[in-house]
């Protein structure tokens, strides 16, 4: 089974979370079964999972640029003045 990083899974709701460790826990068994077939399955619904969360990190990046260049567009300015 594939995790997720560190910063998605900062990023899961509660429930969010405790459904992806209860999906990663039947993951691994399955996998320890030599149940590769089954653990496919639980791996895309892992996936589907954290969507909602990688799209909030990609929002939080694309609000850190917006204020990186607020920020560097008021140090232009002062060097104008």
């Amino acid at each position: 089974m594939r995790h997720c990083s560190v910063q998605v899974r900062g990023l899961l709701t509660r429930d969010e979370l405790d459904r992806y460790n209860a999906l990663m826990e039947v993951g691994s068994y399955l996998e320890s079964q030599t149940r590769y077939d089954l653990a496919y399955h639980v791996q895309r619904e892992v996936d589907m999972l954290i969507q909602p969360a990688i799209e909030r990190l990609k929002e939080k990046g694309r609000a850190r640029d917006r204020a990186t260049e607020e920020f560097l567009e008021t140090l232009n300015q002062e060097d104008e003045d």
